[in-house]
């Protein structure tokens, strides 16, 4: 019943979410289409349900070379990678905005673990990369909302980017996921959009620890780094 209300949910927040946003969808695609290097919508392989990949679809906002330089798969703030437009479009997550496309597919839900390169999703430990996408990969997600600030986090670490990610990042998202897939259903769900919207309004707000009170506690090297984001 919960997959069913799921796809329901998915396909009607989407076909409405689309209709609404194509007004802002057009002038964003001439937008990218006239600046840096003319791409328009970015395709990459990322890992879905039952760990199968798919094409996630994104609006361009990198060099097309970008897997290749700097920082690989990783973005950092400020990465010189970044477009003009691009830098706006991450600002307001609207890059992610095609990825109803990847919803009204079913390659997606609205709500579940973000789908990763194969880089990143084997900095999970095996318990997590064997029960992680038991669920098909979202939009949004605890782990998305927890780490709204991932980019800045990783830059403001002393660390090398990918050994930060392996050591700190990746085994608290782990148990983020974790903690959906023990607690997924409509009502957290629609918790999770809620929160969603909330912190992209308040990037500071503590709302999603207060909310979810049984959340993995965040680890200290985290806190740590955190606290020197500007």
């Amino acid at each position: 019943m919960y997959k069913l209300t799921k796809r329901i949910i998915d396909l009607l927040i989407a076909g409405i979410t689309f209709l609404i946003m194509l007004p802002i969808f057009l002038p964003i695609v001439i937008a990218l289409r006239l600046t840096g290097e003319g791409e328009v919508f970015y395709f990459q392989k990322r890992i879905g349900l039952k760990n199968k990949y798919f094409d996630i679809w994104k609006f361009a906002t990198m060099l097309k070379n970008s897997p290749n330089m700097g920082s690989g798969s990783i973005t950092l703030r400020d990465d010189p990678r970044v477009t003009i437009v691009g830098k706006y479009l991450r600002i307001t997550k609207l890059n992610e905005f095609p990825q109803i496309i990847n919803v009204l597919k079913g390659d997606m839900s609205i709500v579940g673990p973000r789908p990763l390169v194969d880089r990143t999703f084997n900095a999970y430990s095996k318990e997590v990369q064997e029960k992680v996408y038991h669920s098909k990969p979202g939009i949004t997600g605890i782990g998305s909302i927890i780490f709204r600030d991932e980019e800045s986090l990783i830059s403001n670490s002393d660390m090398e980017p990918h050994a930060f990610y392996a050591a700190h990042v990746a085994p608290y998202k782990g148990a983020l996921e974790m903690w959906y897939q023990k607690n997924k259903s409509t009502i957290t769900d629609i918790l999770l959009i809620f929160l969603t919207a909330w912190v992209i309004l308040f990037s500071k707000s503590d709302l999603p620890h207060r909310l979810l009170k049984d959340l993995p506690r965040k680890p200290k090297e985290l806190d740590l780094v955190s606290d020197g984001i500007s």
